[in-house]
């Protein structure tokens, strides 16, 4: 079975190289190299991957991204990350897609207006489909959803990834952020990743306390929308299960058909991100 990893972030080990921003989290014995995803990934079965920016390390440093996108191309697709305010992160886009094949813009809300609904975001948006890119939608507040509608709505033939579906985790807000979710699954071009269970459980494997939330969105918008996602690297971004437990949820423990199974272990994405890989 085709299973591809669709959200993982990478830190090089070269710290001089690629420079941290000031008071970058790296807890100690966080090792996530783009070696050493390919190493833990491979040993879990997983042909692909998509790496994303890792803004909490790097900011909108997107340099090893980059350069690792380019150097591992047979296997990795790159998500870059740009600030929207920022007049140069267009042309930077453009460079990133056409020098280094960066695949994916992670679009986050224009810092200055907290909204999606905004000029500068739209711009990047327009650059995304003038190259032929996709959109990862980094929509985590529910303050967010209104501008989100409306640039989904404006771009319809974008193919967009939904981030961590508004960071599901159990607690008061779990059933309206939930409810928000759900309520976008009416734009066919959203596609959310389903890493939420380890990002958000606060339980160990395997993690039960957010099946529930798992399976109704898998059913709003269907398998063949649906995509996993690692989170890589666990030990920092999903403290409670390791990448193979993560991956053994949807491979072994949620009550899935085996169709439905191929299709958000690999299939959406290969149909999405990969579709020279073979299925």
């Amino acid at each position: 079975m085709l299973i591809i990893d669709c959200h993982a972030h990478i830190e090089s080990h070269d710290e001089k190289r690629y420079q941290p921003k000031f008071n970058a989290p790296h807890p100690p014995g966080v090792n996530a190299a783009v070696e050493d995803l390919r190493r833990v990934s491979q040993a879990a079965g997983v042909s692909a991957v998509r790496a994303v920016q890792c803004v909490t390390f790097y900011g909108y440093d997107n340099r090893y991204l980059c350069d690792s996108t380019k150097q591992h191309r047979d296997w990795m697709r790159g998500v870059c990350t740009l600030d929207p305010d920022d007049p140069h992160s267009a042309g930077l886009l453009r460079e990133f897609a056409r020098d280094y094949g960066v695949s994916t813009l992670r679009s986050i809300p224009s810092p200055s207006r907290k909204s999606f609904d905004d000029p500068n975001v739209r711009k990047l948006w327009k650059v995304v489909a003038d190259e032929g890119l996709s959109v990862d939608i980094f929509l985590m507040h529910p303050e967010w959803v209104r501008g989100a509608e409306k640039i989904l709505q404006d771009f319809p033939h974008l193919e967009v990834g939904f981030c961590h579906c508004m960071d599901l985790k159990p607690g008061p807000d779990l059933a309206s952020r939930l409810e928000a979710v759900i309520k976008l699954s009416r734009f066919p071009n959203l596609h959310p990743k389903l890493d939420f269970i380890g990002t958000g459980t606060r339980q160990k494997f395997p993690c039960e306390d957010l099946h529930q939330p798992c399976l109704k969105i898998i059913e709003a918008y269907g398998p063949e929308r649906c995509v996993w996602a690692s989170s890589f690297p666990n030990k920092q971004w999903t403290p409670m299960v390791t990448y193979d437990e993560h991956l053994r949820i949807f491979t072994e423990v949620l009550p899935l058909k085996t169709e439905a199974r191929r299709q958000i272990l690999g299939e959406t994405a290969r149909r999405l991100w990969f579709p020279e890989l073979k299925s």
